[in-house]
């Protein structure tokens, strides 16, 4: 093997270690990853659904309702007794005792089932309310991506208008020197390079706010972004689109469950005018040296029942408050039902104003491609000055720029329809392989009777201490 080989495969294979020892620099980032680097890792995310198993809770308080409260109580103290006038006697004593009392609820006007209902709602509203949110977020990392990416292929165009323009400019002098042009063609020449080169300023300005966007929606920087397609997920009708945001719009979804939250708000404060039976159970032993026996206990078993007469109206108010805050919700169904359908209609004017944009401007650049090569030929034979080839390179510019921002309009406005009809989430984009269920968590919390403790998703569980010291944690 001679030098010259053993050379070519030294590079070689120099390139290839290279190249697998930094995946990381010649790696794309699709949208699907920026939606999972998003759906993982967003703030706004995780607090919506913190905020959510706060809401779960709603449920085991409810449902306390059924279950019996035990309390416990134990006194001491200290007495001393003076006798007059015929015989002075001091006489001490030390009483003291404890007590367990338990309470079991046997009925309570059926309110303890409409609590439970009404929290059950509330619940389900707020897992709508974590959808919303989560559109929202995933609506904003993909116009996030699209903003890298249209900005990014705007910087290259305004670089590539630059070396063109300084070609140009040099050219010009050039010619100017041989007495072929005038002063005012250098002029023209210069200020079209100078506002070039401003454009292009501005442009990486841009682009950094766009990449700093980017960061802190999807978590990381933008690297390698590849230019994506519209969503295919999109209905083909606007009647399919009107006709699925009815039923699955999170905002529409939680005015149902809000309503039916305020009707059971009705009837739960309407058993406050209800009888209510309870069954009451205690257990006290009194210590006291004056006793011969030394100690008492005492053992009772009481059912009580409770006849609400009247109360003064407070709770007839209530009841009528709760109806209007019910016929209200029955307007707000009302209310989101327009404003979905008006968003949905908007969303889907726009992505088809994007379509026919896209195709008018590709005809443009095209267009534009063809006249720019024309006028230059034109001014090589004289026909045209150097002020037509300038205006027809600003023009083809500016048709590239309206390409590049009308392709990132029609990614944006796909992702926007399915958010309105409520199908911009991490399961039917197939953006993450692990999807949080908010189901989990209802169904650990709803029958606990115990427990302070609660467990982050990341194992980490945070224990109760009831005294802390200073300086002490108390997440573990």
């Amino acid at each position: 093997m001679g030098l010259n080989s053993r050379n070519c495969l030294g590079w070689l294979l120099l390139a290839v270690v290279a190249a697998v020892g930094s995946p990381l620099a010649a790696r794309a980032e699709t949208l699907n990853e920026a939606f999972a680097s998003a759906y993982k890792v967003n703030p706004r995310l995780d607090a919506a659904r913190a905020t959510l198993r706060a809401t779960d809770e709603e449920v085991p308080r409810a449902i306390s309702g059924y279950r019996p409260t035990v309390t416990g109580s134990a006194d001491t103290s200290f007495q001393n007794t003076t006798t007059q006038p015929s015989t002075i006697a001091n006489n001490s004593s030390n009483p003291r005792g404890y007590s367990v009392q338990l309470v079991q609820p046997l009925f309570r006007g059926f309110r303890v089932v409409n609590t439970v209902a009404e929290a059950e709602a509330t619940v389900r509203a707020g897992r709508e309310t974590l959808r919303s949110v989560e559109q929202s977020v995933l609506l904003e990392a993909v116009t996030a991506y699209m903003d890298v990416v249209r900005d990014q292929a705007i910087v290259r165009l305004r670089e590539n208008n630059v070396t063109v323009l300084t070609r140009d400019l040099q050219a010009t002098q050039d010619r100017f020197k041989v007495g072929e042009v005038t002063r005012t063609d250098v002029a023209q020449a210069q200020a079209r390079r100078a506002v070039a080169v401003s454009a292009l300023d501005l442009a990486k300005s841009s682009l950094q706010t766009s990449r700093a966007t980017y960061e802190r929606v999807i978590g990381h920087p933008p690297s390698n972004l590849v230019e994506p397609r519209p969503s295919r997920l999109i209905p083909k009708t606007l009647a399919d689109c009107s006709e699925i945001s009815a039923r699955e719009n999170p905002a529409m979804v939680a005015a149902l469950y809000h309503e039916q939250g305020a009707r059971h708000a009705i009837d739960r404060i309407r058993g406050e005018l209800l009888p209510s039976a309870q069954l009451e159970a205690g257990y006290q032993r009194r210590f006291d040296e004056n006793v011969r026996i030394g100690s008492q206990e005492t053992m009772t078993v009481t059912g009580r029942l409770t006849v609400p007469f009247y109360s003064g109206g407070e709770v007839e108010a209530r009841i009528r408050q709760a109806k209007h805050t019910h016929v209200g919700r029955l307007q707000e169904i009302q209310q989101a039902r327009t404003e979905v359908l008006a968003q949905v209609v908007a969303a889907w004017s726009q992505l088809n104003a994007a379509r026919a944009q896209l195709e008018s401007d590709q005809a443009g650049v095209e267009a534009n491609r063809i006249a720019l090569a024309g006028v230059r030929e034109e001014q090589r034979v004289g026909q045209r000055t150097l002020l037509d080839v300038l205006n027809a390179e600003q023009e083809l510019l500016n048709s590239e720029v309206n390409l590049v921002t009308t392709k990132r309009n029609l990614v944006v406005a796909s992702y926007n329809v399915l958010s309105t009809i409520g199908r911009l989430n991490s399961q039917e984009l197939g953006a993450a392989s692990l999807v949080y269920d908010p189901e989990a968590h209802y169904l650990e919390v709803r029958n606990k009777w115990f427990d302070v403790n609660i467990t982050h998703s990341d194992g980490r569980r945070e224990k109760f201490n009831a005294t802390p010291r200073p300086g002490s944690q108390t997440v573990k």
